[in-house]
């Protein structure tokens, strides 16, 4: 069964948004993970899902003052990083081995 981590949108008093991650089995929840930019968020969740064997689900949460301004944003930034992943993923060469030779099984 997955681990469901809460992704709170969430802004501090200068307008800025910034998103809390909350693992709900973790005992502390005062020590809540902050955010500040998309790159920072896949990084932690990254760690997150390690620490579950990758097997997490993610519910996405925005205070109620949150503007649809800064979701968009946080939307914005997720997709921008979506591609940009996929991107490296395609750049990467098919059945290349790491010192550029033709990959085969045995090396």
């Amino acid at each position: 069964m997955s681990v469901v981590i809460q992704s709170i949108i969430k802004t501090n008093p200068m307008g800025r948004w910034y998103i809390e991650l909350i693992d709900p089995n973790e005992e502390d929840t005062a020590e809540r993970v902050v955010c500040l930019d998309i790159y920072e968020y896949a990084q932690k969740i990254e760690v997150i899902a390690q620490e579950y064997g990758n097997d997490i689900e993610v519910a996405w949460e925005s205070d109620e003052n949150v503007t649809p301004i800064q979701i968009n944003e946080v939307r914005q930034q997720i997709m921008a990083y979506d591609a940009e992943q996929e991107a490296k993923a395609n750049d990467a060469p098919q059945g290349m081995s790491q010192d550029g030779g033709e990959w085969t099984p045995n090396g």
